[in-house]
Parts: structure tokens; sequence; C-alpha cells
């Protein structure tokens, strides 16, 4: 059944929920990662803490479907190429993926013709330094942590090393992933292709 140009366009442009918008409302908030806030109870600390941990162990343990469970059906995975974030409208980024991009990268890193992965990594990562804000909103907080991450492929090990700036919406009672930028301290320089989440 063909399908003309115009229902094509339609159909890409209700498929993504990367629009102007959402553009617009991403730059704006970049300097809340600068600006700390309010903390949390203690309660939430950690929830937010656990959640921090488990997605670290369920990437480490190569289980991408929990992980991709872990976010929002409105999400981003965004590894910008400038410190600290940029702007997405006019320059690359490593990784800028919607949730239905993240379900064809764990579609791809889990099916046997993934040669990039082939043997997959094997990976490690330590998260420290975690400080955990209030929202505007009250079902949302945002946290900001350190990572260190050993991958180990074909005899060779490489470590990546930055910062993580989660988003995390409540859905239900529990917390949910709604963005993850990974911030990594040599961003801006030459990098082999990522072959495997960061």
């Amino acid at each position: 059944m063909s399908v003309n140009k115009e229902e094509n366009t339609k159909s890409s442009r209700y498929s993504y929920d990367v629009d102007e918008i959402f553009y617009s409302e991403l730059i704006k908030r970049l300097p809340e990662w600068e600006n700390g806030g309010k903390p949390v109870n203690k309660s939430i600390e950690l929830e937010c803490k656990a959640l921090l941990f488990l997605e670290a162990r369920l990437l480490d343990d190569g289980k991408f479907n929990d992980w991709l469970g872990l976010f929002t059906s409105k999400c981003l995975y965004w590894i910008p190429s400038t410190p600290g974030g940029g702007d997405p409208r006019k320059e690359v980024s490593i990784a800028f993926d919607d949730h239905r991009r993240l379900e064809d990268k764990v579609f791809w890193l889990q099916c046997d013709f993934a040669y990039a992965q082939t043997p997959r990594s094997r990976t490690s990562r330590i998260i420290s330094n975690i400080e955990i804000f209030s929202c505007t909103k009250e079902e949302e907080v945002k946290i900001r942590s350190n990572f260190l991450i050993h991958e180990f492929r074909q005899g060779r090990t490489q470590t990546f090393a930055g910062w993580y700036g989660h988003r995390l919406h409540q859905q239900q009672g529990k917390w949910k992933i709604a963005l993850k930028q990974v911030n990594l301290i040599d961003a801006d320089q030459g990098h082999e292709n990522l072959s495997f989440l960061l």
C-alpha cells in the first residue's frame, strides 16, 4: 500500500515528541544544572538514588529492556558534543535519542547483527557526588551526579568520565527518567563510535 508524501509527513510528525517546543524548553532549562536548588526530603532522596543505582546495574548487566522501562514515554537520552549542553538545534550531538530511537537502539544491541558490539562491551560504572533538588513542579526532581565508566571489549579497556543530569518525573507513584544528559569531560574531542550505552 503506498503512502502519499503528506500522510508520511504527518506520520513522522506524530511519531516523535521532539519538536520546537521541546527544544526550546531543553535549552531554556540548561542553566538549572549549575544553579542547584532546594534539596528534597530524605524519602525522595533515597528513592532517586536507588533509581540511579538500578539504572547503572541494568546497563552493566546488559538488561536493556529493563533499562528502557525506567524512562517515561516522552523522554530524551542526550550526549552533547559541547561541554554542558550547547544547542542541539545548531550543533551535532553524540546522541540525541527520544523513546522511539532508544527502542531501536535497544533492539540493535540485542540482535545478532550488532557487529560493533560483538562481543558485547563489559562495563563497570561508578556514580558519585549525587545532588538531588526539587523543581517548580512537585512531581519533578533534577539530579546531578558524577560518573566513571570502565569499558572492556576485545582486549582493550577505555575509561569515560563526566557528569550526568537526570530529570525525573513521578508517574503513578514511581520515579521515571524524563531526561538523561550525559556530559563527557572530553565531549568536544574526537570519539570513536560509542556503540554501548553510557
